[in-house]
């Protein structure tokens, strides 16, 4: 008996030696651009701080967006203010005012991308901003937070929330993926989204690693503009204070321990950090 076994257990160990992990999958090449998809004037700076700390203060805020090439596969991040928007003249007497140059669809053909050619929609929150143009690319996967879709969702919708824009997703003729927590979006950690919730219950931001550049942390609506990034400022329109202050917590904690390039997607001078479309950022 004792000899059966210790020959059963020699006869394993060649087996167990060669079950180890399977190693991690080689990051496949990414490059990012930048994309304009409008410019916010804001004529009454406080909206975006529930202490009131920007009296009498005003802002031109950008709303960008972002490409990714992940080998030959495309993802967009965020998709800006709505295609109607484009060309509207800037108010100067209301809160806020917005408008758009070129939509997403016009500045892709640019560098001979098709709408069709993206195959994931990433939307850091529900807001019209960052959601505008999302219906453009009907055929893509959608990545979007799963408290902001179950907002989305929700019949009726809630005060101030627009769902059109996500039409091809919530009458569901679109494919979406409702994210929980941080995703690999492709496997390999070139690409990730940042469960950062407090903005709205599903808010995310996204690193994007390049191999020249390092990693590149874009804040979706995190932080607005260079101030509220120094101050821990908390728009008066957020979801959750306190969650709010823990995400920024994270997110500032995340950028140092990477050393990362941080992007604020609403800071004309965050934005400009990045190449110039058409060129791109590797």
């Amino acid at each position: 008996m004792k000899l059966s076994m210790a020959i059963a257990l020699t006869l394993a160990l060649p087996t167990a030696a060669l079950a180890q992990p399977a190693p991690s999958p080689t990051p496949a090449a990414v490059k990012l651009w930048r994309l304009d998809c409008g410019s916010v004037q804001v004529n009454d700076l406080n909206a975006f701080s529930d202490t009131r700390a920007y009296t009498g203060r005003t802002k031109t805020l950008a709303s960008s967006c972002y490409l990714i090439r992940h080998g030959l596969r495309y993802m967009i991040w965020d998709t800006g203010l709505p295609a109607a928007l484009a060309g509207a003249p800037l108010d100067a007497k209301g809160p806020m005012s917005v408008t758009l140059r070129a939509t997403l669809v016009e500045q892709l053909a640019r560098i001979g991308v098709k709408p069709e050619q993206i195959e994931l929609v990433g939307v850091s929150h529900l807001h019209l901003d960052h959601i505008g143009q999302a219906s453009s690319f009907p055929k893509a996967t959608l990545l979007i937070g799963a408290g902001d879709w179950s907002v989305l969702t929700t019949k009726p919708l809630p005060a101030g929330v627009n769902a059109a824009p996500v039409a091809p997703w919530v009458e569901g003729g679109g494919k979406v993926d409702p994210v929980k927590g941080d995703r690999d979006v492709f496997g390999d950690g070139s690409v990730t989204m940042i469960d950062l919730p407090g903005h709205t219950p599903g808010h995310h931001g996204l690193l994007v690693k390049l191999a020249k550049r390092g990693p590149i942390l874009l804040t979706g609506d995190q932080f607005h503009f260079a101030e509220n990034y120094a101050s821990d400022g908390v728009p008066s329109f957020n979801h959750d204070r306190s969650d709010t202050l823990g995400s920024h917590d994270r997110f500032r904690k995340l950028a140092a321990n990477l050393k990362a390039t941080v992007i604020i997607q609403h800071e004309p001078a965050d934005v400009a950090k990045l190449p110039a479309f058409p060129a791109s950022a590797e």
